[in-house]
């Protein structure tokens, strides 16, 4: 145990943290995103049982999003034509808010956000059971 860490946040996700540099990514998937296909060669991390917004929330006590450009946070949009309400958008927008006032969110295309999830430096697989609640997370600098 350290202080002042988030006890959700599991040394493999902490070394995890602590390898990615200025400009890497990082996605939290819900429970039904493809994370071991999405992942790939990248570093997997399983984190069953615990929520994307607390996941969320303990990765940006430590995690500086990027200020070089216009929205480090990127979402899944909703697929035209289905009918999800998307209320943990929300409690996103307020997580990030608290952590990094201003930051701006960007909404992608399904597809392109699995295109881009590829690229990341890590996926994280979580037990959310919310629909549209996967997050990619752009590294910034510590100043």
């Amino acid at each position: 145990m350290l202080k002042g860490i988030p006890s959700l946040l599991a040394p493999e996700l902490l070394k995890v943290l602590m390898e990615m540099g200025h400009g890497d990514t990082l996605v939290i998937g819900d429970g039904n995103f493809p994370h071991a296909s999405i992942a790939g060669d990248s570093p997997l991390i399983r984190l069953d049982g615990h929520g994307c917004a607390e996941v969320l929330d303990a990765i940006l006590t430590l995690f500086p999003l990027d200020t070089y450009v216009d929205a480090p946070v990127s979402l899944m949009e909703v697929v035209p034509g289905d009918n999800v309400e998307t209320p943990i958008w929300d409690e996103f927008a307020k997580i990030i808010e608290k952590h990094q006032p201003g930051t701006k969110i960007r909404h992608v295309e399904r597809f392109s956000f699995y295109d881009e999830a590829k690229k990341c430096y890590a996926v994280i697989s979580t037990g959310e059971t919310a629909l549209y609640a996967n997050v990619i997370l752009q590294k910034g600098v510590v100043k």
